[in-house]
């Protein structure tokens, strides 16, 4: 299944909604990313999809420092899953793959 694309992600963390973009890329056969938010645009490390599964790893420092693991299944343009920070408990995950209008599309 493709995951390639732009993800508009929000997760639900203990301090509020965060709202992040997460952009896939095939590159030489190889699953690469960024995420984009608050400020910040960090890569994304250990990118695996099995079937439908998508996990990767990312570190951020805002609104805070803090690492993080994506643990998320893929659906076509949907996903959902949980983002885990170190001892914390997980936060909940949606995200929507943003659409790709043609300039056939009006």
């Amino acid at each position: 299944m493709p995951v390639e694309g732009t993800w508009d992600l929000s997760i639900s963390t203990p301090i509020g909604r965060i709202k992040a973009a997460v952009e896939l890329l095939r590159t030489e056969g190889a699953l690469t990313g960024l995420a984009r938010g608050a400020g910040e645009e960090v890569p994304l490390n250990g990118l695996v999809l099995e079937g439908d599964r998508l996990t990767w790893k990312q570190a951020i420092t805002k609104p805070v420092r803090l690492n993080l693991a994506f643990d998320v299944t893929v659906d076509g343009d949907t996903l959902a899953g949980t983002s885990k920070a170190g001892r914390l408990p997980a936060s909940k995950v949606t995200g929507r793959r943003r659409t790709v209008r043609t300039a056939t599309e009006h």
